[in-house]
């Protein structure tokens, strides 16, 4: 067995028919927003909604845990964003 590497990343424009495949094999409906997909080597395996959290993956592959890390790095994002969020509030407005 070979090491491959495995990428996290936004879902671009390039990967709509990846992420068809995907809901298709997982008999889902397809993801309707901004999505991060675990892609290993060049292939995606897995993607997460980032609004919603609904996830797609590859049954025929070792998915699961790929959908657990997608859905953790959502939840950094979220806070991520909620953090700047109130750091903005807090700072003063330019007149």
């Amino acid at each position: 067995m070979t090491n491959q590497t495995l990428t996290i990343r936004r879902a671009g424009f390039g990967d709509y028919a990846a992420l068809a495949r995907l809901a298709t094999l997982d008999s889902s409906s397809p993801l309707l927003g901004d999505a991060l997909v675990a892609e290993v080597g060049d292939e995606v395996w897995a993607a997460v909604e980032i609004d919603s959290g609904s996830a797609i993956a590859d049954p025929f592959r070792p998915s699961a845990d790929l959908v657990e890390l997608l859905r953790f790095r959502v939840e950094r994002m979220r806070a991520e964003l909620g953090r700047r969020g109130r750091l903005a509030s807090l700072l003063p407005r330019a007149a």
